[in-house]
C-alpha cells in the first residue's frame, strides 16, 4: 500500500487565497521525502490536510488509505507530528509531559513511562527528564516534541524543521534516529522545511514547492538530469594543455564538462600524458538549492 497519496490536491483559503494547487503525487512506505520550499509556498498547509485539520476545497489525499477529511481520528492513530514551534506544558517536566500523551494516545501508564525513558535516552534528554519544561532550550523542546511524535510509534512521521534550535550534535543524533526508522521500521517521513541543504543530507526523494505548486519531484539525480545534461569537473593542477578544453577558473583550478562521472580516469590520463600535474579532481553537480533556483527561474517552461 502506498503510503500517502495526492490526487489533484487543492485548497483556496476564504478570500479566495490559493495555497495548494492541484498537487499529484505518491509516497511508499519508508520513503524520506522532503518537501521543500521558501516560507507561504504551501508546504504547513499540504500537512493540514493530510492530517485532517483543512479539508480539501478540490481534489483528495489518503493517508495509508485513509482519507484524513473523512476520517481524522484514523490517520492520527497511526501518524506523528512535529512542529517548528513545539507547543507542551510549561508547568511539568519533560517526562510528565510525554507520560501525559503517552496516555492521550492509548497507552498504559507502565507503557508510557517505560517508551518516555526510551526516548529519552535515545534523544540524550534523560539527565533533563525531571525539569520543567518552562526551563528548556529551543533545541531541548524540539528534541521533547519528536520524543511527543514517537510515542505511540507512528507509521507515518510529518515534520515541520524537526531541527529548529539544535545544535550540530543533536541534528547528526536526530538525523541518525531519523534515518533508522525509515530504513529498519519502515516509517514514511514527510519532511517540510526551506533548509534544502539539510534536506539534502537526509532525504531520498524530494518534492519542490513554489506558490503552492509542485515544481518537480524525484531523487537528487533525477533533479540533477532535470537541469543538467551533464557536470563539472574541476581539476587542481598545473602545465594544463589547451588540447584539453579545460577553462581556469582560479589560480591552479581548471574545469570542464563531461557527460558522465566514469568519463573522469579517461581525462586525467589525458592531462599526464600530455605533462600535466594534477593535485586534486573533483565531481560537481547541482546542489539541490542550485536545483531549486534553476527550476523557480524556468517556471513558466516546466510547470
Amino acid at each position: 500500500m502506498e503510503a500517502i497519496v495526492f490526487e489533484q490536491l487543492s485548497k483556496t483559503y476564504p478570500g479566495g487565497k490559493e495555497a495548494v494547487k492541484e498537487l499529484n503525487l505518491s509516497l511508499e512506505q519508508g520513503e524520506v521525502f522532503g518537501f521543500l520550499g521558501p516560507n507561504g509556498a504551501g508546504k504547513t498547509t499540504t500537512v493540514k490536510l493530510l492530517t485532517g485539520i483543512l479539508s480539501p476545497s478540490r481534489g483528495s489525499c489518503r493517508v495509508l488509505g485513509v482519507d484524513p477529511a473523512q476520517h481524522p481520528e484514523q490517520v492520527h492513530s497511526f501518524s506523528g507530528v512535529v512542529t517548528e514551534h513545539a507547543q507542551m506544558y510549561d508547568h511539568l517536566t519533560g517526562m510528565e509531559n510525554l507520560e501525559f500523551y503517552a496516555a492521550l494516545f492509548g497507552l498504559s501508564r507502565q507503557q508510557g513511562t517505560q517508551r518516555a525513558k526510551q526516548l529519552l535516552e535515545q534523544l540524550d534528554l534523560s539527565d533533563a527528564a525531571g525539569q520543567k519544561l518552562g526551563a528548556y532550550s529551543t533545541g531541548m523542546r524540539q528534541k521533547l516534541s519528536l520524543a511527543r511524535a514517537l510515542l505511540a510509534q507512528p507509521k507515518i512521521l510529518f515534520l515541520d524543521e524537526p531541527t529548529s534550535g539544535m545544535d550540530p550534535e543533536s541534528v547528526l543524533r536526530v538525523n541518525r534516529m531519523l534515518r533508522r526508522l525509515a530504513k529498519e521500521e519502515g516509517v514514511t517521513l514527510f519532511l517540510c522545511t526551506h533548509q534544502l541543504r539539510y534536506a539534502q543530507e537526509i532525504c531520498t526523494r524530494y518534492g519542490l514547492m513554489e506558490q503552492g505548486r509542485l515544481l518537480a519531484c524525484g531523487t537528487l539525480e533525477e533533479l540533477q538530469n532535470r537541469v543538467s545534461a551533464g557536470m563539472k569537473v574541476q581539476i587542481r593542477a598545473k602545465k594544463v594543455p589547451p588540447a584539453l578544453g579545460l577553462a581556469l577558473k582560479a589560480d591552479g583550478i581548471w574545469e570542464g564538462n563531461i557527460s558522465r562521472e566514469e568519463e573522469i580516469p579517461k581525462l586525467v590520463r589525458q592531462l599526464v600524458e600530455l605533462g600535466g600535474e594534477i593535485y586534486s579532481v573533483s565531481a560537481q553537480t547541482p546542489s539541490l538549492e542550485e536545483i531549486y533556483f534553476a527550476l523557480t527561474g524556468a517556471q513558466e517552461v516546466l510547470l
